[in-house]
């Protein structure tokens, strides 16, 4: 039987996001917003696998390093963990504006990708962001429902 899924955009939904035109490049800059704790509590309660999709242009820009990248990444899950609010898994589309990917948001390619890997079913899945671009991404995936996080 396949899973249900609550995609979320990272920044501006799971971490406060970097002032316009920044980007979030090392754990140091990271900060959680606890608001977003109890809605991934009870989704992971109501059987829902939460899924991380997000765009990084910042490693296209040379700004960080894919292991940058996982490292806050790691620093967000370890945060997560301690409130009892883990994810099961994170996608992230290191690709510019200019690039002609599937994956980069308003684009579906990550969350068919998590549906593919995970055995999601997209079509009883959320997705959850602050940006039009989270909002058309899910859309275009199919999701049963879309949420403009503010």
């Amino acid at each position: 039987m396949k899973q249900k899924a609550l995609f979320l955009d990272r920044d501006g939904v799971i971490n406060e996001s970097a002032p316009a035109g920044d980007y979030i490049v090392s754990r140091n800059q990271f900060r959680l917003r606890p608001e977003i704790i109890p809605l991934i509590r009870f989704a992971h309660a109501t059987g829902y696998l939460i899924v991380v999709v997000t765009n990084q242009r910042g490693v296209s820009l040379g700004l960080m390093s894919e292991k940058d990248l996982d490292d806050v990444h790691a620093y967000m899950r370890e945060l997560l963990r301690a409130e009892d609010a883990d994810v099961d898994a994170v996608y992230s589309c290191m690709h510019g504006y200019e690039d002609t990917c599937e994956c980069r948001k308003p684009k579906a390619g990550m969350l068919l990708q998590a549906a593919r890997d995970l055995d999601i079913d997209i079509s009883e899945s959320v997705m959850v962001g602050d940006r039009q671009t989270d909002i058309d991404a899910g859309k275009a995936a199919g999701c049963k429902a879309t949420i403009l996080w503010k």
